[in-house]
């Protein structure tokens, strides 16, 4: 196949540019500092007690958990039926909306803030399968490793933009706001963002051919029997298997690790925000350059190679992590998380879309790459906020994701000798 022309592969990067925002700006920085602010230690909710952290780490993953649930059966539904871009749309839309309404959440009203966050997440990770899947199609096995970086680039450079927006409203409260109106704008800016930019996405990327030209059945009898075709193809590929379980382990840390970090910073190292602020810029900058530099050496090495020494450079960090004290440990170690984030994220999409077979059934195929990865962080973020909640310990968390992370190296060792071998 060939690569398709720029304008289609600057539309689908241009999704990244438009969603990440919501990764990046909401989850990582704004929206877990301001939870913490407006909620108390001890929140209840559905009539149980949580410790506040551990109650946004629950609802994370819990959004996960549904999609999870749910991708597979209608990610082969869009194989089926040729609407992927419908169904990108709707988890856009429901994204977007759900973002947008995160500017009326204060200490009044917790199950808005929930509920919202809930469905905020389930927008974003939801039309990530969707998204992904059209990588092996607009782009030749030889290319992927580069688009995929482009598109995390883009998603990175688009993500700090906004958040130095947002961070200027909060520090300089223009038109005599209080402190709590510039970060519930910000929320407001990033649903406009997202729905917005993605509007370029729509328009380039091109329709999709449903896989099945007579239906002889409803949606979801053909997209069942469409996920079991594509279940039976992975399971005679070796390589791939061992590559998609040793992804679901080491992405248990990378996530987590990514989703929990400003709550750490601000609850353990008690940092102000404006520090939090700032750090996760750092680590969104030396992101570009992780993605960018990744991709150059999976093509002189490998990409199997490169991810392996990058799962190691993670265990370091997470033991770096438990041991550190100060602000200065946090900034050089969040650079250290920057620089390989952006790469074992970009070159895990790329790898990923190498291994799989050429087929017309790629949102099928990715809602397995997909899913295994909303698992991984429902597990990730469930371990995390379950050993801080009985340990009332977040250290004691972070030293765990080093199992997680040893696990997926071990599997990852195990995918290169099983490539070798075939070789």
């Amino acid at each position: 196949m060939q690569t398709a022309g720029k304008k289609v592969i600057n539309g689908w990067a241009m999704y990244d540019w438009a969603n990440s925002v919501y990764n990046l700006v909401i989850t990582t920085t704004f929206f877990p500092i301001y939870f913490l602010a407006v909620t108390d230690e001890k929140v209840s909710f559905l009539g149980l007690k949580f410790v506040n952290s551990a109650l946004y780490n629950y609802t994370m993953a819990a959004a996960f958990l549904l999609v999870a649930i749910a991708s597979p059966i209608l990610s082969s539904i869009a194989d089926t039926r040729g609407n992927k871009k419908n169904f990108l749309r709707f988890f856009t839309i429901l994204g977007s909306l759900s973002c947008s309404a995160l500017y009326f959440f204060d200490k009044t009203n917790l199950p808005l803030g929930v509920i919202a966050f809930m469905l905020a997440t389930m927008g974003y990770c939801g039309g990530l399968v969707f998204y992904n899947s059209y990588l092996p199609e607009i782009a030749a096995p030889e290319d992927r490793d580069r688009i995929s970086a482009r598109g995390f680039s883009m998603g990175y450079i688009g993500s700090v933009l906004l958040q130095l927006i947002g961070f200027a409203l909060v520090m300089i409260k223009p038109f005599g706001m209080d402190d709590i109106k510039p970060v519930q704008i910000t929320f407001l800016l990033v649903g406009i963002w997202w729905l917005g930019f993605a509007q370029i996405t729509f328009a380039r990327l091109p329709a999709t051919r449903p896989v099945i030209d007579k239906h002889s059945a409803g949606a979801f009898t053909e997209g069942f029997t469409e996920l079991r075709k594509v279940y039976a193809q992975v399971k005679v590929m070796p390589v791939l298997k061992r590559f998609l379980r040793g992804f679901f382990f080491y992405s248990m840390g990378v996530q987590t690790v990514m989703m929990a970090a400003t709550i750490f910073g601000s609850k353990v190292l008690h940092l102000a925000a404006d520090q939090l602020i700032a750090t996760v810029v750092i680590i969104q900058v030396v992101a570009i350059l992780g993605a960018w530099s990744m991709a150059r050496l999976s093509g002189k090495f490998g990409n199997l190679r490169v991810l392996i020494a990058v799962v190691i450079l993670w265990i370091g960090i997470c033991f770096a992590g438990y041991k550190m004290q100060t602000a200065f440990h946090f900034y050089m170690l969040a650079t250290a998380v920057g620089l390989v984030m952006g790469g074992i994220q970009s070159l895990s999409r790329s790898t990923y879309a190498k291994l799989m077979p050429e087929t017309k059934d790629t949102a099928s195929f990715f809602s397995y790459y997909d899913v295994t990865e909303k698992l991984s962080i429902v597990i990730g973020m469930f371990s995390f906020a379950y050993i801080d909640d009985l340990t009332n310990n977040m250290r004691n968390s972070v030293l765990a994701l080093m199992v997680f992370f040893v696990i997926g190296l071990i599997w990852l060792i195990s995918a290169l000798l099983k490539q070798n071998q075939k070789r």
